[in-house]
């Protein structure tokens, strides 16, 4: 059985942690940490987990967990794993970080993008990125995993495939992203209230948006040189979701069946990914609840262009279902276990 411990249990990412975790049945939750709800029962913050979860929250002890848990998931905000990780840590545990904190190679990057002061360098090289669907041999033996983030998870496996196989221009990719609210967390921000929310949609973070380099990093390791994307994401009015539609001048003459093979060949054993019949394009309520990136194309032969596109529960495969897939990656188990539950619907 798989001790496991998480802090920032009580944001959206870390609920939705415990949620996947108690069902899986090679795990066993040790620690529900919270700095804010400290000695609180779970159970009084999270009322959907009454009589299920008995467990006080723990104060955010890292050193400490260390000793206790196998895995540790930290559902933290940036800077918080990289002010407390040690060598001492890592030789004792598993880290699984939700945050951007390792997710980005070079520190000057990091810190222009976040406004935050990275005090962990010397990690940087050992983390892996957690995309399971292009790292699993490398997320095997790792102490440190860099769970990816929303955007990025379903930007990057929607066009990873035809970079990888130069059908597409590297330097005309433009990604329109839509969200659902709770991609912004939990805590109590205006912008997100409800009446600010309801019945409208908006881009933020124009040219901005700090998933931005992470995009860029790992698409450029796909084509092998430095990659630059247009990025644009919006809110919407729903609970859960992303929605990626990318653009791209296509490099060469294809059919759709080659670009159709080329994404079958890419993700023909990865159980959570499917690619979508012709015609049909992927939405957000076929995902919700569910570890799965529905993904389609559509070629625009007037323009020259290829429509990709892709849809994901952004709390699930977008945060807490990966870092329970890269869970299950490292310790050797399959890696559906845990995480075979259908979409919800409605």
């Amino acid at each position: 059985m798989i001790k496991a411990g998480i802090i920032g249990s009580t944001g959206y990412a870390g609920e939705e942690l415990v949620r996947l975790l108690l069902g899986h049945k090679d795990v066993q939750i040790a620690w529900y940490g919270s700095q804010s709800y400290a000695g609180k029962k779970y159970q009084e913050v999270y009322r959907n987990m009454f009589q299920i979860v008995d467990a006080r929250c723990i104060d955010e002890d890292l050193k400490r967990l260390s000793d206790e848990a196998d895995v540790i998931f930290t559902a933290t905000p940036q800077g918080f794993l990289a002010s407390r990780l040690s060598e001492e840590i890592l030789s004792r545990t598993k880290v699984i970080d939700l945050s951007a904190d390792f997710r980005i190679k070079e520190v000057s990057v990091y810190e222009k993008w976040y406004q935050v002061q990275h005090n962990c360098p010397q990690f940087l090289d050992e983390a892996v990125y957690g995309l399971g669907e292009i790292n699993q041999e490398k997320i095997k033996s790792a102490r440190l995993i860099a769970n990816p983030g929303c955007y990025p998870t379903c930007s990057e496996l929607a066009i990873y495939p035809l970079l990888k196989e130069c059908m597409i221009d590297k330097d005309s990719i433009v990604i329109d992203a839509k969200s659902g609210t709770s991609g912004a967390g939990r805590g109590a921000k205006l912008d997100n209230l409800y009446c600010e929310v309801n019945e409208n949609i908006k881009a933020y973070n124009v040219a901005t948006h700090r998933h931005t380099p992470e995009i860029e990093e790992q698409l450029s390791l796909a084509a092998g040189c430095p990659v630059s994307v247009t990025f644009t994401p919006h809110l919407v009015p729903m609970n859960r979701g992303i929605l990626v539609t990318a653009y791209a001048s296509l490099a060469k003459d294809v059919t759709e069946d080659e670009v159709r093979d080329a994404y079958e060949r890419f993700y023909q054993k990865e159980p959570f990914i499917r690619l979508l019949d012709r015609g049909i394009c992927p939405e957000t309520r076929w995902v919700r609840g569910s570890n799965y990136v529905d993904l389609n194309f559509q070629i625009d032969e007037r323009t020259g262009r290829i429509v990709m596109m892709g849809a994901l529960d952004n709390l699930v495969k977008g945060a807490a279902g990966q870092a329970v897939q890269n869970m299950n990656i490292l310790f050797g188990l399959p890696e559906e276990e845990g995480l075979t539950m259908a979409p919800m619907f409605p």
